[in-house]
């Protein structure tokens, strides 16, 4: 067990006891009973760094009895990386020749703790005659604030560098600049041959830009309020950068505005980015109408020639003037007059896409009695539906009494395209219902087939243009994709709503719901700003 270590020391004239006057004399005081009270951590160790008493604290601190210390080198106690600079340490304080005492110094380190842990001290340590005098106190937790501090701090400048900005603070009535390492590196100038003060900044500012920023300053110091300021950087060698500035007052507990701080941020590279993104929009639009303008002089172009040739297949294959000499030309004049018939739909659906994308498709509003369109529809396509065996079934009908404001051709359209879909789609000898209800605002179509089905994945992109539920090259049925497209847009152009849902094998239910009233987009934009 360590016994308490015994100083020397004497009263001065005033008795009370002093560091200076802490000197050895023949008065023996027992100081054992301090060390044991104080929190801090005491040791004293001989010449040969054995170890003569820890205090309560330490051992504490160490989680060891005097005992177990007692077998324990004075080294041990540390870090390893910490034992050579403590060894220099330790011997320097040994007194030389014709002195008592070394002078105090101090030093950091680490010492052992079980389970791997350990604790920064900062050591004060004298030597007085043959000992070594240590008191230690624990910074641990400082120095990990410190660390952590330390690590946020590289973060943010780390954080800084990849967003390209930089913090700055103005102290109201100073004629320097608070920057952060960042703004040196996007002003492009020297921290060590730069000032950053309003006269140096505005040598690189054009002077629309120095007015605008003495404006915004002076502004947010008045109105204390926040504010953001764009300029352009001038740099020496011609290069231009676009900054934006954004900052806060800071006030007193008197509300006056004590300081401004904000950051700075490089938006050169972003604005190089919009103008790309600008002029590819523009290259895009361009681009876009010209497509638009090409296919619809290609389908005014095709259309004529084509009505000419379905025309004269109809004569032929009605044998007009009299019988042809084979019945082969009858067949072959039908399959032209199929095949120009089915040419003529499919530029007449890119025609009416390319219209309707351009915003030109205008709708022809009047009143209209839909049960007479459902109707009109259900004719026009139970020709190809009986050819394969499928029925088409009214079960829930519009009354006569039943009177929308819509374009009739477009809500033809609509149901045609829907209808024929369906007959497509649906297996030989299949069934189409239909189900039409009315209420005091709209209407409600539903269309309903058992064919093939529109796998899930493709539910959300079957109405875009040009869209096929097979590929274009293992598809076993005709047609643009633009049919759905079109039919989306156009009621939507009334100010309605069109849903699919569908199963593979089980079948596709389509619903069209549309305003008594049509609301065209534009009209709807005019009846909202009114």
């Amino acid at each position: 067990m360590f016994n308490f270590a015994r100083t020397l020391g004497k009263k001065n004239s005033s008795d009370h006891w002093q560091q200076d006057n802490f000197k050895p004399s023949a008065r023996h005081l027992d100081f054992g009973p301090f060390m044991e009270m104080s929190s801090e951590l005491m040791l004293v160790i001989d010449r040969k760094n054995t170890l003569i008493h820890a205090n309560t604290a330490l051992l504490h601190k160490l989680e060891m009895s005097g005992d177990e210390l007692a077998t324990r080198q004075f080294i041990d106690l540390f870090h390893e990386d910490d034992r050579a600079n403590i060894r220099q340490t330790i011997q320097n304080l040994v007194p030389t020749a014709g002195t008592m005492e070394s002078p105090c110094v101090t030093f950091q380190s680490r010492i052992n703790a079980p389970e791997g842990r350990t604790y920064w001290i900062n050591w004060k340590a004298f030597g007085h005659d043959q000992n070594t005098y240590c008191i230690g106190q624990d910074v641990t937790e400082h120095y990990a604030l410190h660390a952590e501090l330390e690590r946020n701090r590289n973060q943010l400048k780390q954080a800084e560098s990849i967003g390209r900005l930089g913090r700055w603070k103005w102290q109201v009535g100073e004629d320097t600049i608070n920057w952060s390492e960042e703004l040196y590196r996007i002003w492009d100038v020297n921290p060590d041959h730069f000032t950053p003060n309003f006269a140096n900044m505005y040598e690189m500012l054009d002077e629309d830009d120095q007015d605008r920023m003495d404006q915004t300053l002076q502004r947010a110091v008045i109105n204390k309020n926040n504010f953001d300021v764009d300029f352009c950087l001038r740099m020496p060698h011609g290069e231009e950068r676009y900054i934006r500035c954004e900052g806060r007052c800071a006030l007193d507990e008197e509300g006056h505005v004590t300081s401004l701080y904000g950051i700075m941020q490089d938006m050169t590279e972003w604005m190089a980015y919009e103008r790309e993104l600008k002029s590819a929009k523009e290259a895009a639009e361009r681009a876009y109408a010209a497509k638009t303008q090409f296919l619809a002089n290609m389908s005014h172009e095709l259309r004529t020639p084509l009505n000419a040739i379905i025309g004269f297949s109809e004569m032929i294959q009605s044998q007009m003037f009299g019988p042809l000499g084979s019945e082969k030309y009858v067949d072959y004049a039908g399959d032209i007059r199929q095949s120009g018939a089915h040419l003529l739909d499919l530029i007449s659906d890119i025609l009416d896409m390319s219209k309707i994308e351009a915003g030109k498709y205008d709708l022809d509003l009047e009143e209209v009695q839909i049960v007479d369109v459902v109707e009109t529809a259900i004719k026009m396509v139970t020709t190809r539906a009986r050819e394969t065996g499928i029925m088409i079934t009214l079960k829930e009908s519009f009354s006569p009494a039943t009177i929308m404001v819509a374009d009739r051709r477009a809500c033809l359209q609509i149901l045609l395209n829907i209808l024929s879909n369906a007959v497509k789609f649906s297996n030989k000898g299949g069934k189409i219902e239909l189900v039409c209800q009315s209420g005091k605002d709209k209407i409600s179509i539903r269309i309903r087939d058992y064919g093939i089905g529109i796998p899930a994945n493709k539910l959300a992109t079957i109405t875009n243009p040009f869209e096929q539920v097979s590929p274009h090259y293992t598809r076993e049925h005709e047609g643009s994709g633009l049919g759905l497209a079109i039919t989306k847009e156009l009621v939507e152009m009334h100010g309605g709503t069109m849903k699919i849902e569908s199963q593979i094998g089980v079948g596709t239910t389509v619903t069209i719901n549309m305003p008594v009233l049509a609301r065209p987009k534009d009209t709807m934009d005019l009846l909202f700003k009114e």
